[in-house]
């Protein structure tokens, strides 16, 4: 029984996995364009620290979207492993890349759909391979794993390096670096899908009749989450409002999946009943969808795609044809000027 609930809680997640991203993609683009209508508008753009977006029903609209996923997202972390459920999102980066090439006109050369096939192998390989969880069932076991040493130095460090990056690095390089704001995104995304799986077992021990809203813990969570959030949201905005949504997408998903897989691997302890087979798998996967957002991302503005592969190669052909024939006609040139050079000296020797 115990197997069949475990096989079955798997599936719920992996369904909710998947629905999440489709809602979360699409949130991307929502948001994008309210936020390019307010710029036709000459409001204060999100990037230099404006709120006229709030304004906007196409932002609310693509808020509403990824509210929707992030419940999915939230009850998926309830049924299954993080690092099952995490690796997915890479399906959020197909759907953000394919309707930006629709309604954003970010085109999507034959390297971009390239990079998103990687990311869904590489999703695909590390959810065969995903490491399994200690299980935790109680909000006790959950205030036990939080006040581990190495999880306690984890936190402190991702909070000094969010405070470093919000109010040191933000101010200086956000408008300019694209990577400012998705760190600041990424490393509390880590503690907020924290709060969420604590949570999520709350929830589970509400429905079994327990007096959870006592405990202290489930409010800290709540609190917690709501702060993460709400960071996560602002600076998201800013870096979709200044850089290019295809690049925000895949470059927030790489940093983002790293600091998850990093500490839920310190705080549930996943990798240390892993054999080699499956740890090896889960990194191979995990370069992998790094490949796909490489390809994705570094040749995004070279125009490519497959109609122009015979013809490229044709050229490739005739360059190749064309230097062998001038090396041809560069050799007879020089056999002819060396037997012009000859003639002249053999008659000097028959004269002789």
């Amino acid at each position: 029984m115990s197997q069949d609930q475990g096989r079955y809680d798997f599936y719920i997640g992996l369904a909710l996995a998947i629905t999440s991203s489709l809602f979360i993609g699409g949130s991307f683009i929502l948001k994008k364009k309210g936020l390019l209508r307010l710029a036709k508008k000459g409001s204060t753009r999100a990037g230099q620290g404006g709120h006229a977006y709030l304004k906007e029903w196409l932002w609310w609209a693509g808020l509403l979207s990824m509210g929707t996923g992030e419940v999915a997202n939230f009850a998926a972390y309830a049924f299954a492993p993080a690092t099952l459920v995490t690796p997915l999102g890479a399906l959020s980066v197909l759907v953000s890349a394919i309707l930006s090439s629709y309604f954003l006109n970010e085109k999507l050369n034959l390297h971009g759909k390239i990079g998103c096939l990687l990311c869904i192998l590489g999703s695909t390989v590390m959810v065969i391979h995903s490491p399994k969880e200690e299980e935790i069932e109680t909000l006790n076991e959950m205030a036990h794993k939080l006040v581990n040493p190495g999880f306690m130095v984890f936190a402190t460090a991702v909070v000094i390096m969010s405070l470093m990056l919000i109010f040191v690095v933000g101010p200086r390089h956000g408008q300019t670096n694209i990577l400012v704001y998705i760190l600041i995104c990424s490393v509390i995304g880590a503690l907020s899908v924290s709060c969420v799986k604590g949570l999520g077992i709350a929830i589970k021990e509400l429905f079994a009749g327990k007096p959870i809203l006592n405990h202290p813990l489930a409010w800290f969570l709540l609190l917690s989450l709501i702060m993460c959030i709400s960071t996560q949201i602002n600076y998201l905005n800013r870096a979709l409002d200044i850089f290019n949504t295809s690049l925000v997408t895949p470059i927030y998903y790489v940093f983002f999946t790293t600091s998850v897989l990093t500490c839920s691997a310190i705080l549930f302890k996943e990798w240390q009943h892993m054999s080699a087979a499956d740890i090896i798998g889960s990194f191979s996967g995990f370069l992998t969808i790094i490949v796909g957002i490489f390809l994705l991302h570094a040749f995004k503005d070279v125009s490519f795609a497959i109609s122009n592969l015979p013809l490229s190669l044709r050229k490739n052909d005739h360059s190749v044809n064309g230097s062998l024939t001038n090396i041809y006609e560069s050799y007879n040139h020089d056999e002819e000027n060396h037997l012009g050079d000859s003639e002249p000296h053999s008659e000097n020797i028959s004269s002789r």
